[in-house]
């Protein structure tokens, strides 16, 4: 029998999986596509050989677990990390501007950011900044409005301008919650300020990977499981979770096998669980019951190769007023500057509006943003393009979800749970999906070492 048996390989699985590994547990990651990585991952484009990722996932220095993580698997020095904050926007009417923060002391790094952001008015500045510093209050205090407002209900409160929130409050919430500002959490985006602007220069950072997302961490975690005895396996696919009494009983899989183990973890999405649980298990235990309501938000990425560089040499720029939100140079981010053209990777966040278009009107109505902000790139031929469409990149962070997202614990004793969608109280990042895999991990040791407690006097009593 495995010790434990870890359905999903992404970013929560492999966490969660590689923490128990090097705590000696023996571990079996299930996973039903056949490479690793969840909705994190990478391939290889057969046009230009270049590795593409499924969208662009900037991560920053409060990142603590996840850089636990990749150090724990002897990743970490795949990373790109800003010497200190510098995000780059670009406005079709007051041109190019910089939130760079110097290396001052907490708050004032910060202050210094924003004060000297030129894509807004002196006023707006002061407005911005002074609405933040409340929101850090409201949020440390725990104001119990945060949780009911919307980013926009609370940018009303905060006494926001139009302007501030295009050049300033938007593209900070759509960037981090990936979710139109309309709908998404106030407390959510709270979060992050406290965490990532307002803790500290370094938690402020923006890193990047230098290399595709599946290369990143899979193959890392592939090794350092196998190497402590544990199994990964692709391709397989769990079609349902047998329940007996308060336990799980097995994992079955959709070849016929019946997979048992001392404690299993969910680390798939909430639309992927859902239907392998019993009907009797949704009706009467309304914290996996709920998971139904989790909705999704998509991501859309298209990948154009041009005739010539392009962004100046900068590796990422914010776009303001567009429906195409981030500009990302693979070719500097990547290190590849001998390059005979341009490669960039274009982002919109929450795309539920345009999901589903057709690839072509997708690639026109990015590059019409892309000449309207970057007027060089009208002369650039277009060589190659490609859209990768993730419908359920991450869970929608409304104002409803915050009361749906489940505990790592459940009912069951030895079921946990995993995904950046539970209730790590961070929205569904890169961040989350480790911090809940972590969590999940610690939960299945405590139980293990539980187990072989009982055991042990068992026998001493016998």
């Amino acid at each position: 029998m495995n010790d434990v048996l870890i359905m999903g390989g992404g970013f929560a699985g492999l966490a969660a999986a590689t923490q128990l590994a090097a705590a000696g547990r023996r571990v079996t990651v299930l996973e039903k596509r056949p490479v690793l990585g969840g909705r994190a991952y990478s391939y290889t484009d057969q046009a230009t050989g270049d590795v593409i990722d499924n969208g662009q996932h900037a991560m920053m220095g409060c990142y603590t677990e996840t850089f636990g993580f990749l150090e724990r698997i002897g990743a970490a020095d795949k990373l790109a990390v800003q010497t200190s904050l510098r995000v780059d926007m670009l406005d079709p009417t007051r041109g190019a501007g910089a939130i760079s923060c110097p290396p001052l002391p907490n708050p004032f790094h910060m202050a210094a950011g924003v004060l000297g952001y030129r894509l807004l008015p002196v006023a707006d500045r002061v407005r911005v900044l002074a609405g933040g510093l409340r929101l850090l209050m409201m949020k440390r205090r725990g104001d119990t409005r945060l949780a009911a407002l919307t980013v926009d209900g609370a940018l009303d409160l905060l006494g926001q301008s139009p302007a501030a929130r295009r050049a300033f409050w938007h593209p900070i919430a759509i960037a981090t919650l990936n979710e139109d500002p309309a709908i998404a959490s106030a407390d959510l985006l709270a979060t992050v300020m406290v965490r990532a602007f307002f803790a500290g220069k370094d938690a402020a950072r923006f890193v990047l990977a230098k290399v595709g997302l599946s290369e990143l961490y899979t193959d890392d975690a592939r090794r350092f499981i196998e190497a402590r005895g544990g199994r990964i396996e692709t391709k397989a696919h769990v079609v349902g979770v047998g329940f007996r009494g308060d336990e799980v009983s097995h994992f079955e899989l959709r070849d016929g096998r019946r997979l048992t183990a001392s404690a299993y973890v969910s680390a798939v999405p909430p639309q992927g669980l859902f239907p392998l649980l019993p009907i009797a298990v949704r009706r009467s235990v309304p914290a996996l019951g709920g998971i139904e309501g989790l909705t999704s938000s998509p991501i859309v990425s298209v990948h154009v190769w041009f005739d010539r560089p392009l962004l100046a040499g900068r590796p990422f720029v914010g776009f303001i007023g567009t429906g195409t939100h981030w500009a990302f140079n693979r070719d500097v981010i990547g290190g590849r500057r001998d390059r005979d053209g341009g490669y960039l990777s274009f982002v919109i966040s929450g795309a539920r509006a345009i999901v589903d278009d057709d690839n072509e009107a997708i690639v026109a109505r990015t590059l019409a943003d892309v000449h309207r902000l970057v007027p060089e790139s009208a002369a650039a031929v277009v060589r190659h393009t490609q859209v990768v469409k993730e419908k359920f990149a991450t869970m929608a962070p409304t104002v409803a979800a915050a009361r749906l997202r489940p505990a790592t614990v459940t009912p069951f004793d030895n079921f946990v749970l995993a995904g950046d969608w539970t209730d790590t109280g961070l929205p569904a990042t890169i961040e989350s999906a480790v911090m809940s895999g972590h969590r999940a991990a610690d939960v299945v040791t405590a139980r293990l070492a539980a187990l072989g407690s009982r055991g042990r006097e068992t026998r001493a009593a016998s």
